[in-house]
């Protein structure tokens, strides 16, 4: 690991400034933000990712888990994983938030990382923590060695011909299907950004992973009041049983009038750069019965564009077969 230093503020303010002024984007600044440092110094250590200053924001306050007028509920950037899990409001009324991070890594992570890291940590592609492979998102313009490499784990929806790198995240899935909002605050004051907005495809910038920008900090999520505590899940199929990314994932949201579904949500993980939701699969659902048959076609319209690598083709029948039982598990339908 390089030599860097550090400093310890006792504000968001005093944060702030302590990147203000600093060039580049919220992955390649120099400085950065450090919370629980599940991913950050990993990739440090790795020589990925080499700051010059480290701002820990671990004595802000930020984290709380609090309620909001209507039934909606804030959760606190620097609150941890499994304090936000483990919640009653959040177990109660967001299920498919709390199952999704207890899927997540293991319970030694999740007593460390924080919620705003959660949205923050970085791909896990072998040739981007690789640093003697060529990889876009690590130095742009180097190519990218997934493409004609190894590639099971990588995207088949929303790739480029710069990367076809996923986002790793659990939580960050069931929080795009609820329509979160992630507030944030830098030198112009605060702003709220739609969850859908928040991460962004590779197209020919693969390196910037988010629309936060070097000198901005995430306070807290926000979640709407209608958490679709009957009729939701969070699927995640893997390689093995605990402490591995998902293959694919699926959080999957119902509201359902009897047998007819009034409206769905659906995000996929583990596909794409970004958690994937598609707004022409969700409306394939609304008005339709809740069978087998239904959630079928809603999976091959999410899945029309998918496009397989040499290794992970098998990644777009998975999906196809994940979107079908977690659909089924929310609607209380049988399925096979």
């Amino acid at each position: 690991m390089r030599a860097f230093s550090y400093d310890r503020p006792d504000s968001v303010d005093a944060a702030l400034r302590g990147v203000a002024g600093q060039p580049g984007t919220t992955t390649e600044a120099a400085v950065k933000f450090v919370a629980g440092g599940t991913n950050l110094l990993d990739l440090m250590k790795a020589d990925v990712m080499r700051p010059e200053r480290l701002v820990d924001i671990s004595r802000l306050g930020l984290d709380r888990i609090e309620e909001l007028d209507g039934g909606a509920l804030r959760l606190g950037a620097l609150a941890r994983n499994a304090d936000t899990a483990y919640d009653e409001r959040v177990q109660t009324r967001y299920p498919m938030l709390s199952k999704a991070i207890l899927a997540g890594a293991s319970a030694q992570l999740r007593n460390m990382a924080t919620n705003g890291g959660n949205l923050l940590q970085r791909t896990r592609c072998y040739y981007f923590y690789d640093t003697g492979t060529p990889c876009n998102k690590r130095e742009p313009g180097t190519g990218c060695g997934a493409r004609t490499g190894v590639n099971r784990i990588h995207a088949i929806l929303g790739a480029s011909d710069h990367c076809i790198a996923v986002h790793p995240s659990d939580m960050c899935v069931a929080l795009a299907a609820l329509d979160a909002t992630v507030r944030v605050s830098g030198p112009k004051g605060e702003r709220t950004i739609p969850f859908a907005d928040f991460h962004r495809l590779p197209g020919d910038t693969p390196q910037i992973d988010s629309s936060l920008a070097a000198d901005e900090l995430i306070t807290a999520i926000d979640l709407p009041a209608h958490g679709f505590a009957e009729h939701s899940t969070y699927l995640k199929v893997r390689d093995r049983a605990s402490y591995a990314f998902a293959l694919v994932s699926v959080a999957a949201a119902l509201e359902m009038d009897g047998q007819t579904i009034r409206s769905a949500r659906l995000a996929l993980g583990g596909v794409a750069h970004k958690p994937w939701r598609d707004p022409a699969a969700e409306a394939e659902l609304a008005g339709k019965p809740a069978s087998l048959e239904t959630f079928a076609e809603a999976a091959r319209v999410l899945l029309r564009d998918a496009k397989g690598h040499s290794h992970n083709a098998f990644k777009i029948g998975l999906a196809g077969r994940a979107i079908v039982r977690a659909l089924a598990e929310a609607a209380g339908v049988e399925h096979p």
